[in-house]
């Protein structure tokens, strides 16, 4: 294991103004965004919308690396380049989501866990060689009078914690992702308790698996109310509450967070995050917070695009709008 190439990579994917771009959008949840502009979900579509968000110009800008699905990381572009090249000749790492999605968790009503662990450590060598500099893997949380329980956290934190060890051992970066969902009317200090017993155990379970918090990032939801909540908290009280939250369960080692977005709506989730880095070094907030934004990041350039050759030029131009905003708010200057 290279610690000094696991720490020099996590650092850069934190870089200032930058974050990261999720497409790691299973078969199944491109073909529901494909379903929302009627084009059909072929690898050839996929393949023409994904080389549209890649080749924008100017991305790398705002853009430190790409999560990429595991049907991408083995794609050419339409002129034959490889699509990890189309990214890396940009300075842009990357990366690859190597879970393989959630099941229901046995004994725990409404409660999953994520599987993917058999085999992992023979596709963490052979993404590698394919250009792949880190992975993601990504469990749900979800809220209600009666889960989490301490038996399905426990669950996804050694599961987490097991992919983040075979991850660091095979060279790649791993990206945690315990994502407590926003579904429900809990209000925002049930969704801190929540995050918070989260991260306690997840961070339990990546020590006791020896993961160097150095050479790893976290990609948290923030601390926000639920969805349907009746009272919802603005962008300062979301930003607060996170790195309170954060600062009790976080180690400092750790050199930065990138947020997802979670399906919080574009300006709502832009406006978070620009609160949380204004409040970030009042807050002596130790970490980098930055972004990893799939919806977020998508939404505008998807509809834009609609299938169509000629609208890539527009689509394009929707795409860098909500990266330079988003890199914006990264810094805490939207």
């Amino acid at each position: 294991m290279d610690n000094q190439r696991l720490v020099q990579t996590a650092q850069a994917l934190v870089a200032k103004g930058k974050g990261i771009l999720a497409a790691d959008e299973s078969s199944g949840t491109i073909k529901r965004r494909f379903d929302t502009i009627n084009v059909e979900s072929t690898e050839e579509n996929r393949r023409n919308y994904r080389e549209m968000l890649f080749r924008t110009a100017g991305i790398e800008e705002f853009l430190s690396g790409v999560i990429l699905f595991d049907e991408t990381i083995r794609q050419d572009a339409a002129d034959g380049t490889p699509m990890v090249k189309v990214l890396s000749d940009q300075g842009i790492i990357p990366g690859i989501k190597v879970d393989k999605g959630t099941i229901p968790l046995p004994e725990a009503p409404n409660e999953l866990v994520t599987e993917g662990l058999d085999g992992l450590r023979d596709r963490l060598k052979e993404y590698s060689e394919l250009g792949a500099g880190f992975t993601k893997w990504r469990a749900v949380v979800s809220i209600s009078d009666e889960i989490p329980t301490s038996y399905g956290l426990a669950a996804n934190a050694h599961s987490l914690a097991r992919f983040a060890a075979l991850s660091q051992e095979a060279g790649l970066v791993p990206i945690v992702e315990p994502e407590v969902l926003r579904d429900g009317d809990h209000s925002i200090d049930k969704c801190f308790e929540v995050t918070e017993e989260t991260l306690r155990q997840v961070f339990d379970q990546l020590a006791q698996q020896k993961v160097l918090l150095e050479g790893m990032l976290l990609k948290p939801s923030m601390v926000i109310s639920g969805g349907s909540a009746a009272k919802r908290a603005d962008p300062e009280e979301v930003a607060g509450r996170t790195i309170e939250c954060f600062k009790r369960a976080l180690p400092a080692s750790v050199p930065g967070v990138v947020f997802l977005s979670g399906g919080e709506p574009d300006d709502s989730v832009t406006a978070n995050l620009n609160s949380l880095n204004k409040q970030a070094e009042d807050a002596r907030a130790p970490w980098e917070l930055s972004f990893s934004f799939g919806r977020s990041l998508q939404g505008a350039p998807l509809t834009a695009w609609a299938g169509k050759a000629e609208n890539t030029e527009a689509a394009a131009l929707a795409f860098y709008t909500r990266a330079k905003l988003t890199g914006e708010a990264r810094r805490g200057a939207a």
